[in-house]
């Protein structure tokens, strides 16, 4: 969830929020979601619905064709669904992951869904139903543009950007990636990620290495969703090169998923199915809640994380249970999600329904992502101290982890604008600096456990599952801070530490051998990067940061006699001990 505006003060200095002027997105329906018995074992189809339990679904069709409604399976075909149950525990019941088969999607009629909720709820086959209000409200219309990924010959080139991309460097201020590109895997290597939002600037000049497009759903045609989501995978995997800007995990494959036409929870079930146990879906949607009675607003206020909804969460529950890691955005609604308010379950629920933001019920498992203030100073503007809350983040127990909510510079515009950063006349080649909210905040956290994920390929370790993830992510990194008003105990976890997680997760048995020959990089890439000399040890390439000059020298020297003897001890590919006797 995007917290960018155009503000009067300057970039940066205002937004969509309690502490911000608003605005809208376009083209987000709301969804009539029915549930079924479970003893009436319906089956949706071309033909209408029947009962595999022999039950009397007349009234239902009946309905539905005097209506002109089409009632659709929410998570495709029930058989399939139920034999997946059935694979994964020998029952119909599957484990704990709620029956993805009772849950339909009832299309047309939108303008009337209210009227049409509690008749469907009334007839005897059906448990409930119930309205999802869209994901985010409207906004304006936009001209197609290209995506070839190309700009016009004679346009200048875009500098590098990485200078700007403080969430990349050590902790605290970052999460450490430039420490993570030097690390077998620490790019994201082997690791995909699917973003689910609305649309996507695909031909953009610095996302032409690792993105493979739009996997599932149709792209909304609007600017301002298409901003939102090049900035979001320019987070995570703009091109690793000298121009524009570095992603987090550059190596990691990213891809698309747009939430229309099959609404929120069926893309999610879509992703999940197209990935492997350790990739991650990313969902950097949000919706208004029950605060102010599910209505869209401007400021965003009272909006929440998609996972309160009983079809979203059974989608995440579904997708973690594969050993999915799904990343969601707490969302940009100021609220405490431990308030009473969202204990109360709406009527139209069903009456299994138990709210997923206490921990005392059944998880989703999924990492909420709150948004955090970057270091004072970052882009020449102070939003309060390092790591604290900023005032439109939602917060709570649970919320596992922070980004920056500000001043994260990527791909793309600002909102519906060209980008601040570098704007123009080719949307290919926008930047800006002002990308903020829990839109921003989630797609670092993502970066920061593909690498991790990476890393843990390569050295042939076990990934993290959904839950290991969750507990990685709660016990190292750089701790929330307090600000005024806005106290450390306004949980959004803490901003995560590549390097000190690494620890928490993989063995530090330290080997040793000759280097067989060496690498003095004396010029890094990215400039961010210390200089290095690389020794080629037991089979991998290994790395001394800072070298003195009296080390370079002796191993200079070593190699040039040409009967080198350089013994070198090591940790992964990080050298702890060297010793030059000829």
């Amino acid at each position: 969830m995007t917290d960018q505006t155009e503000p009067a003060g300057g970039p940066g200095a205002s937004g969509p929020g309690p502490d911000g002027a608003g605005f809208t997105y376009r083209a987000s329906e709301q969804e009539l979601i029915v549930v079924a018995r479970p003893e009436a074992r319906l089956r949706a189809g071309i033909e209408g619905v029947r009962s595999a339990a022999g039950s009397d679904v007349s009234a239902l069709n009946m309905f539905l064709s005097d209506e002109q409604l089409a009632m659709e399976p929410l998570f495709g075909s029930e058989e399939r669904l139920r034999a997946a149950a059935r694979e994964r525990t020998g029952t119909d019941e599957g484990d704990d992951v709620p029956d993805l088969s009772l849950f339909y999607r009832v299309r047309g009629g939108e303008s009337r869904a209210q009227e049409l909720r509690s008749r469907i709820a009334a007839l005897p086959e059906i448990d409930t139903a119930y309205v999802k209000p869209g994901a985010v409200p409207a906004t304006i219309d936009s001209p197609d543009v290209g995506e070839s990924g190309r700009r016009k010959e004679g346009a200048p080139v875009t500098p590098d950007f990485t200078g700007r991309q403080g969430y990349l460097r050590p902790a605290p201020e970052g999460v450490d990636a430039l420490w993570a590109w030097q690390r077998l895997g620490g790019s994201g290597e082997g690791v995909t990620v699917i973003d689910i939002e609305g649309a996507w600037q695909l031909g953009h000049e610095d996302l032409t290495g690792k993105l493979s497009g739009v996997v599932i759903g149709t792209p909304i045609q609007d600017l301002a969703w298409r901003n939102h989501g090049t900035a979001v995978i320019g987070v995570i995997g703009g091109d690793r090169n000298y121009v524009g800007v570095n992603g987090i995990a550059p190596e990691a494959t990213t891809a698309a998923a747009s939430f229309q036409p099959l609404g929120t929870a069926a893309t999610i079930h879509a992703a999940a199915e197209r990935l492997a146990p350790g990739d991650i879906v990313l969902i950097e949607l949000h919706r208004p809640g029950p605060r102010f009675d599910f209505e869209p607003r401007d400021d965003q206020r009272g909006y929440i994380a998609l996972e309160w909804w009983p079809d979203d969460y059974a989608a995440i529950r579904h997708a973690t249970a594969k050993g999915i890691i799904v990343v969601g955005a707490a969302g940009n609604g100021a609220e405490s999600l431990d308030d009473a308010v969202y204990e109360r379950r709406p009527d139209e629920f069903p009456e299994s329904w138990r709210n997923p933001f206490n921990p005392s019920n059944r998880p989703s498992r999924a990492v909420l992502v709150g948004a955090g203030a970057p270091p004072p100073g970052t882009h020449g503007r102070d939003h309060g101290p390092d790591r604290s809350r900023l005032a439109f983040s939602n917060y709570g127990s649970r919320v596992d982890a922070q980004g920056w909510g500000r001043e994260t510079t990527t791909t793309g515009g600002s909102w519906n604008q060209p980008g601040d950063l570098q704007g123009g006349a080719e949307e290919i080649a926008w930047y800006t600096d002002t990308f903020s909210g829990t839109s921003s905040a989630s797609p670092i956290v993502v970066g920061a456990l593909a690498c991790l994920q990476g890393m843990l390929k390569a050295a042939g370790q076990q990934l993290m599952s959904p839950d290991r993830a969750r507990a990685m992510l709660r016990s190292t990194g750089s701790p929330q801070q307090d600000a005024p008003g806005r106290p450390a105990s306004q949980r959004i976890g803490n901003r995560p530490d590549i390097r000190s997680a690494v620890t928490n997760l993989l063995p530090s048995a330290v080997g040793s051998g000759q280097a067989e020959r060496y690498w003095d990089e004396l010029i890094p890439y990215p400039p961010e990067l210390p200089p290095r000399l690389r020794l080629f040890v037991a089979g991998e390439w290994r790395n001394l940061n800072n070298p003195s000059d009296g080390i370079r020298q002796a191993v200079h020297a070593a190699f040039a006699g040409g009967h080198p003897d350089v013994r070198v001890w090591f940790s992964d590919d990080e050298v702890v001990g060297l010793v030059v006797t000829g």
